[in-house]
């Protein structure tokens, strides 16, 4: 995770962030330190990465890259605005003792945002900020099955905000961010999908982290609350105002670093 302390809405490269929409750096804060709370509360040691002045969406470690194992690989950002992201985070995951893999420069890919794991297969996204040709090279590098699937609406720019994996045959899904070819690949692929309007997910609830049998997300996720019961799962939902200004939320802020370590 990265404290927010230089995070504010300094630019728009997504639907959701407006210059204009000023973030309340104090609630950004108490929002942050509350899903930190809830983590460690929950049991996960958490690693922190300082945030330079000057990127503030640093805070969403998510689109560091993506890990399997011992492996990483890192981004490549498709907007200037985040590119001085990518050698901060290459320190930090080498600081940690990660194989850190880089693409060519001409292939935008966006990590975890866009890369999720179901199991140990990996669905990859493309769309708005990760370019289909990424999505073998990270197969080869992590040496993974990966099934790719297009994104079609602009306010779902990255897959953690209309998919998350919360076990090995149980996801939340969006489909209405999806083309329709993608969205029957899901349901063909994955056996238990729950459904996800494209108004709740629009409340950020699909940017969610299953911890044990907790679903960590944004308070839109009391909307599944039954369906989450059902499969086996509470809620807890906490407020992410301040983030979901910039496009992002639980899901968002959270890079998980075990994957694969016990497969």
């Amino acid at each position: 995770m990265c404290r927010p302390r230089y995070y504010g809405i300094e630019y728009e490269i997504n639907p959701w962030m407006h210059v204009a929409d000023k973030v309340d750096a104090a609630l950004a804060s108490q929002q942050w330190d509350a899903l930190y709370a809830t983590f460690t509360d929950l049991g996960e040691g958490i690693e922190l990465v300082e945030q330079p002045q000057g990127l503030p969406d640093m805070v969403f470690t998510a689109n560091a890259g993506v890990l399997w194992n011992n492996r990483f690989v890192l981004s490549n950002f498709r907007h200037a605005e985040r590119q001085g992201e990518e050698p901060h985070f290459k320190a930090e995951l080498e600081r940690l003792g990660f194989e850190v893999h880089t693409l060519d420069k001409a292939i935008s890919f966006e990590g975890a945002g866009d890369a999720l794991f179901v199991g140990d297969t990996l669905f990859c996204a493309s769309g708005f900020r990760t370019d289909v040709e990424s999505h073998a090279e990270v197969g080869r590098i992590l040496d993974v099955e990966v099934v790719s699937l297009e994104l079609v609406d602009p306010r779902f720019y990255h897959l953690d905000t209309c998919f998350c994996p919360l076990n090995a045959s149980t996801v939340l899904f969006a489909s209405a961010a999806f083309s329709a070819e993608s969205a029957q690949t899901v349901r063909a692929r994955v056996p238990h999908v729950i459904e996800v309007p494209a108004d709740i997910a629009s409340g950020f609830a699909c940017n969610a982290m299953p911890i044990g049998d907790r679903v960590v997300s944004s308070t839109a996720a009391a909307q599944l609350q039954e369906a989450l019961r059902d499969a086996g799962y509470l809620t807890v939902g906490l407020p992410m105002t301040e983030f979901m200004k910039s496009g992002g939320g639980v899901r968002c802020l959270s890079l998980p670093l075990d994957l694969g370590r016990s497969a």
